[in-house]
């Protein structure tokens, strides 16, 4: 039996390979929450550096004991090492090749997958004093190799989460309600209150909402992040800032009361945008739309889903375009 330099034996057995006492295949079998810098170059712009957890899975046939996760690790570095090198662009992208080295990697597997969670960081200039700040995004992205007896199927996600403003239309219109009687009150003429409830929007209670908006696709398609993140932003009442003057404070707060949104309406503006959008994708991309809102004057939060297809939700919008045309303006 030979021996390397530290003593220890060449020709050790491989116990991964072994047969195991109960023989029943494994779903998932990998590693969790390995810890990465992940840099990824854009053309033109610079570097975007995340923060990123990556869970790495492959399934496992009964007739092995175990599966050979050094190669996990392996196949991360490499693949990282191409983004620094301005090989990878995006993060989904570069998802995708992990797990397709996966398969190459661990010849018994028929599935890899492949989890990445990440946080980075943008700057923004508030509204009004254009103060400079800077906001964390959380990213998710994931992609799923598939052996077939030709090219892997794969199949990628990305999807963003990102803080927000909701005001309650519900409360602002019993406060409008109120409002109004006050002003009858001190004998002010109807259409004054008109025009001072038009320009004023009345108090109403707040919730700091998350929404998350993830697209699926097949692996030769592109999602931009930076849209998915403008998207989620826009369907809530107001953006957030972490350093706000007075200015931007009075624009943000009464923007926020000028666009009352309940979650509902949170996740299916997204949905509409989300259509607009990306309207070039095929029909079978899965959208997931998410929104919780933490609610301000209740322990509970609030919160609001949506999972389909591009195609469906294609289909609904157009027939609810459809019903608005029928009942419109001079029909019957």
């Amino acid at each position: 039996m030979n021996a390397d330099s530290t003593g220890f034996s060449r020709n050790l057995p491989d116990i991964q390979a072994t047969t195991p006492e109960v023989r029943i295949n494994l779903t998932r079998v990998g590693v969790k929450n390995v810890k990465k810098l992940v840099e990824v170059r854009r053309p033109e712009k610079r570097p975007v550096v995340f923060i990123s957890n990556f869970d790495v899975f492959v399934d496992l046939p009964g007739s092995l004991k175990g599966a050979n996760l050094s190669r996990n690790f392996e196949v991360i570095d490499e693949v990282l090492q191409q983004a620094i090198d301005g090989e990878v662009t995006e993060i989904e992208e570069l998802c995708s090749i992990v797990a397709r080295k996966l398969l190459d990697r661990h010849e018994y597997a028929d599935r890899t997958e492949v989890l990445m969670k990440s946080e980075f960081m943008i700057k923004r200039d508030t509204p009004v004093s254009h103060t400079s700040c800077h906001e964390i995004i959380k990213v998710h992205a994931r992609a799923v190799a598939r052996r077939t007896f030709r090219q892997p199927i794969v199949r990628k996600s990305i999807g963003a989460e990102v803080t927000g403003m909701t005001a309650c239309p519900c409360a602002q219109n019993i406060m409008k309600e109120r409002a109004r009687e006050v002003l009858q009150n001190l004998s002010v003429g109807d259409e004054v209150i008109g025009q001072f409830l038009e320009e004023m929007p009345m108090a109403t209670h707040n919730q700091r909402g998350r929404g998350f908006l993830c697209i699926e696709t097949d692996d030769d398609e592109h999602v931009n992040l930076e849209v998915l993140i403008k998207i989620v932003k826009e369907s809530m009442s107001a953006p957030i800032f972490e350093l706000l003057k007075r200015g931007d404070e009075s624009y943000v707060v009464l923007g926020a009361h000028q666009n009352p949104r309940f979650v509902e309406d949170c996740v299916r503006e997204m949905a509409k945008k989300v259509v607009t959008a990306f309207s070039g994708l095929p029909g079978d991309t899965l959208i997931t739309i998410k929104q919780t809102n933490e609610e301000s004057i209740h322990q509970h939060d609030a919160y609001a889903e949506r999972r389909a297809t591009l195609a469906e939700l294609l289909v609904e919008m157009s027939n609810d375009h459809a019903q608005d045309l029928e009942t419109g303006p001079g029909t019957q």
